[in-house]
């Protein structure tokens, strides 16, 4: 029954994510004074990814397209709008692949 339970909450979450996946390119990221900051392209308009290089989810993503899920507002990180960021071969529904959780604001 648990096995069920668990199985049912991974697949809400899997639907629940696969609306707002969107396929993103990363163009620049680096790592300065403690933060990581990712800039990237999304349907042609520019945004930057930011996080704290000592949480757990902060990775400098190198250059190339990833799949990008923005997070239901007050989940994550920050607050801020958060997202987590994948490589363009995850599967989004495993959070273990997952690139770096970032705030995400326009340019």
């Amino acid at each position: 029954m648990k096995k069920a339970i668990v199985l049912l909450v991974l697949l809400m979450a899997a639907q629940a994510f696969a609306l707002d996946k969107t396929l993103v390119t990363v163009s620049d990221a680096a790592a300065t004074n403690g933060m990581v900051f990712v800039s990237i392209r999304e349907a042609g308009k520019g945004y930057e990814l930011q996080c704290n290089q000592a949480a757990a989810y902060c990775g400098v993503p190198k250059p190339g397209e990833y799949w990008m899920v923005r997070l239901p507002k007050n989940h994550g990180m920050y607050e801020c709008a958060n997202v987590d960021l994948f490589p363009q071969s995850a599967d989004t529904a495993q959070h273990d692949q997952i690139t770096g959780e970032y705030c995400i604001s326009e340019k």
